[in-house]
């Protein structure tokens, strides 16, 4: 019904995550199931299961120690929310591995289309693991700092661009928080990891 009612909804294949095991120290082993987006629809329906989602977001914080929060546009599955920049991960293709690299790959891609930040998956590093509603698992990526003024273009940039190819952009507006206070003051809802992220950001800055 949500898809029929708004055709830019993202229905494509993603990853679930069907398990979640430490093998070792520091050692996390995921495993995946391939599902379409629509599979995480069950979690609206009473008595219903849905395996937990599995998702990509980044950090990408600024020279003066802040971090890039988004708002996601009424286009979207989650209007008005404010989240890092990210997204679901997608299944790789045929023959191919889903490893800690390719997430990466995958985290890169999501700043790239959402932000126009252009990074190597080797910039990245994987920071925190975090477990929200619905079981849903995310892997959050450190990039490299950037100046406020080269962020906030970047994104115009990249709003511009999807608006020339007839795309709704996927997020509407950022902001630049440095802690919970800051993050409180943006009306709307939050994504759940959200204040968890920015809660630890600020204490190791």
């Amino acid at each position: 019904m949500a898809v029929r009612a708004n055709p830019a909804l993202f229905d494509g294949p993603v990853v679930a995550c069907g398990g979640l095991e430490w093998a070792g120290p520091r050692i996390l082993r995921l495993s995946w199931v391939r599902v379409t987006y629509r599979h995480y629809a069950l979690r609206r329906v009473p008595g219903a299961s849905a395996l937990p989602s599995l998702f990509v977001n980044v950090v990408q914080p600024t020279d003066d120690g802040r971090v890039l929060v988004a708002r996601m546009s009424p286009s979207t599955a989650a209007p008005g929310r404010w989240q890092l920049p990210g997204g679901s991960v997608e299944p790789p293709r045929e023959g191919a591995v889903l490893d800690e690299s390719a997430l990466a790959s995958q985290a890169t891609r999501e700043l790239a289309e959402e932000l126009g930040i252009v990074v190597g998956a080797g910039d990245l590093t994987l920071w925190v693991v975090t477990r929200g509603e619905n079981g849903s698992i995310g892997l959050t990526y450190l990039a490299p700092t950037l100046p406020e003024a080269a962020l906030r273009a970047h994104f115009t940039a990249a709003a511009e661009a999807d608006h020339l190819q007839g795309r709704a952009p996927e997020l509407d507006d950022i902001a630049l928080v440095r802690s919970l206070d800051d993050l409180a003051a943006l009306a709307g809802p939050h994504a759940d990891y959200l204040e968890p992220v920015v809660r630890r950001f600020s204490s190791v800055r």
